[in-house]
């Protein structure tokens, strides 16, 4: 297959997801179109009003990947959020439930300077966080507005905390991380992980779906 004619399907695909649309072809000027449009749309990586001008671009990049997540699961039924591929896969619902695990942390992490889940929190998010047995156990017998309400409940609270802090707070090195890990990590790098790592799972849960009962082939 021409590599140019991939790439382009690609990013067409890519496009249609964000803005809920079905389109068989994107023209030069309408993508054009799209980068100059207002900054409140997903497509416009960059600062945001509200926030300072490093933490506004994270928070774009953050917007964007939750909605692609939630465009994807949001007609799920709880048959299908359940479902178990095989003995050692995770859910759907497993999957949502962990990114919003993965955002508190990083939530009481960067927030309260804290290293791990106080007892409390680890009742509420130890199965999601570690997933495994503990997540196929527990973690099932909910519809998708129970996952999506937890995931708007987290980030609502991050992006509110967000909003009190500066670029310096974003840009600042971690001390603590970076003498465990033998490098330098920044408040910036934690919170782009909690961005790629929801790139990771929406790819897990697009495989998933491809997989349910019933389910039409995977184009890719």
């Amino acid at each position: 297959m021409n590599e140019r004619f991939s790439r382009r399907n690609f990013l067409n695909d890519g496009l249609a997801a964000a803005v809920g649309l079905t389109l068989p072809g994107l023209s030069p000027q309408s993508a054009s179109a799209r980068a100059s449009a207002p900054e409140e749309s997903l497509l416009v990586i960059g600062p945001l009003k509200g926030y300072t001008p490093q933490i506004g671009t994270l928070v774009s990049m953050l917007n964007y990947n939750r909605d692609t997540i939630i465009r994807s699961v949001k007609n799920l039924t709880m048959a299908q959020l359940d479902f178990l591929f095989d003995a050692n896969a995770n859910t759907i619902g497993g999957l949502l439930l962990h990114l919003a695990a993965v955002d508190k942390f990083y939530q009481i992490n960067t927030f309260e300077g804290r290293q791990d889940f106080n007892e409390e929190e680890k009742k509420e998010w130890g199965a999601a966080m570690e997933l495994g047995d503990a997540g196929r156990k527990e973690i099932k017998g909910q519809e998708v507005a129970y996952y999506l309400d937890k995931l708007a409940a987290v980030r609502e609270k991050t992006l509110a905390e967000l909003k009190k802090k500066d670029d310096k707070w974003l840009l600042a090195v971690d001390p603590v991380w970076s003498k465990q890990m033998k490098e330098s990590i920044n408040t910036y790098w934690k919170w782009f992980h909690v961005c790629e790592h929801e790139s990771n799972h929406r790819g897990q849960i697009t495989w998933l779906k491809s997989r349910l009962p019933g389910a039409k082939p995977a184009k890719d």
